[in-house]
């Protein structure tokens, strides 16, 4: 496979200009050979990297482009692209026939998505060994996890690539460790080291630095070198850095009491969880699959008994009080989107608030009825709720038209809970955005709120959001306290 030459090359302008902070951004990474856009969620990220492959295309140091995105993200990277520039991308999908005249034409820019790009890699490499081809990962933690065979497919392919760049505005995306992954496939180690362990050892908030003060401060020192580590070949803005005005986003914590059936069977499952721990110790690592599995269950009842339990047919206490709360919203004319992490609970929220006739998006639908749903909730003015899980609709969507969110229930996700939640709060939004956070009391749901908030913390130090006083003073490592106190195991 030889370079293929047009006779006449795309244009390759912008359509569009682009907010200063966006043109600072463009300034500092066009002449790297990789790079990170770590802008916060909403302050167009795409737009930055739309710029910089025009920049690659014209000045000729790359041939083509490929950008790599989640699967249902593609259709909003292909509108992206016409919004911004005149060059119409090819597509690598599941056809291969297809496929083969992609690696044989002379595309410039190619959007797949990441299943594509392991099914593909041995062609990806015969065609970027011929080439002289850039590489841009959209919401790049979805390789966070080195020990993935994805993640190793994309540092098998890496050095493949004459430019690596990658977005995301949660690097973050859960524990701090998340970030080491993506950084290695930029730079091969030399930022963050090549032993992935000796990394995720020292960064990691596990249930017993609450009793370890010499490890808080280890922690803290780590967490507080890593921007300054990276940040020759990265950038970073948050809304609230002044680069742009946004509404205000106000979080509230909205209390709720049990339905009594439900808190029975919560303090039943919660009994036989203490036990189970407690004899196999699997309380020391709170990150590990088994525990959150069986402390899901627990969210899972005080979320909606039902979906623990099909016999349970009464109404759960969260209930009561998002009535209240939507009615008061759409009396106020404003739109709502309500969160929660399990796709039965949508159904059973569409069910019980169907005099709204509210729109869905849950992980069984198709793409094409997701993206049927969304436009019915941007556009109807009559559609006044969206019922979404995260997994679904937290990534790649502007829902401005909202200015309210509510979750019902919350997983142990950062990255589920920021980006859901800035689906509203992002460019465009005119009113304030209010947070809405369902809590029954003295239930895990107190302990999924207070290890959130400690995550939050330890990844604005880590990106250099916050300084290390400022995290000192509002870090809290209690969430490991908390879990034993709920789990009744001795502190």
């Amino acid at each position: 496979m030889s370079k293929v030459f047009l006779k006449s090359e795309p244009i390759t302008d912008s359509k569009h200009s682009s907010f200063p902070y966006q043109h600072d951004a463009f300034m500092a990474l066009r002449q790297l050979e990789y790079g990170a856009i770590f802008h916060e969620q909403g302050l167009g990220k795409t737009k930055i990297a739309i710029d910089l492959i025009l920049y690659w295309l014209t000045a000729k140091s790359l041939d083509t482009v490929i950008i790599i995105v989640k699967k249902g993200l593609i259709q909003n990277w292909l509108d992206e692209l016409a919004e911004h520039c005149f060059i119409k991308p090819r597509i690598l999908s599941n056809n291969k026939r297809n496929n083969f005249y992609v690696f044989n034409s002379p595309a410039r820019i190619i959007v797949t998505h990441y299943e594509e790009i392991k099914t593909e890699k041995d062609k990806i490499i015969r065609f970027a060994s011929h080439r002289d081809v850039g590489v841009v990962l959209d919401e790049s933690a979805r390789i966070k996890n080195p020990e993935s065979d994805l993640t190793k497919v994309f540092f098998e392919l890496a050095p493949f690539f004459k430019k690596r760049f990658i977005l995301t505005g949660t690097p973050v995306a859960n524990r701090p460790y998340d970030i080491w992954a993506q950084i290695f496939f930029l730079d091969y180690g030399k930022s963050l080291g090549v032993n992935y362990l000796d990394f995720k050892k020292n960064t990691d908030l596990d249930n017993n630095l609450f009793e370890d003060s010499a490890r808080q401060t280890i922690l803290e020192e780590k967490l507080t070198s890593i921007y300054s580590n990276i940040n020759s070949f990265s950038v970073r803005e948050t809304k609230t850095s002044g680069v742009i005005q946004l509404p205000d986003k106000i979080i509230s914590s909205i209390y709720c009491e049990w339905e009594t059936t439900q808190k029975e069977m919560y303090l039943k499952i919660k009994k036989e969880l203490t036990l189970n721990v407690i004899k196999e110790g699997l309380i020391i690592e709170d990150n590990s699959e088994t525990i959150l599995k069986r402390l899901l269950r627990l969210v899972q009842v005080t979320s909606n008994p039902h979906l623990v339990d099909e016999c349970y047919s009464l109404l759960p206490g969260k209930m009561h009080m998002l009535f209240d709360l939507v009615k008061r919203i759409i009396d106020l004319g404003e739109k709502i989107i309500i969160w929660t992490s399990f796709n039965e609970n949508v159904v059973f929220l569409a069910k019980h608030l169907k005099q709204y006739s509210p729109t869905v998006v849950y992980g069984r639908l198709s793409v094409i009825e997701r993206n049927i749903n969304i436009h019915k909730f941007k556009n109807n003015p009559s559609t006044k709720i969206l019922i979404a899980t995260p997994g679904s609709a937290k990534e790649g969507l502007t829902l401005t038209i909202a200015n309210n969110a509510i979750f019902f229930d919350r997983g142990f996700s950062l990255d589920d809970y920021l980006q859901a939640q800035d689906r509203i709060h992002r460019i465009t939004q005119q009113k304030q955005c209010n947070v809405y956070n369902l809590i029954i009391k003295e239930s895990i749901d107190e302990w999924v709120d207070i290890l959130l908030t400690a995550k939050i913390n330890a990844a604005k130090l880590t990106q250099n959001d916050i300084t290390l006083d400022d995290y000192r003073e509002i870090q809290s490592y209690d969430f490991g306290k908390k879990v034993k106190e709920i789990l009744n195991i001795e502190v």
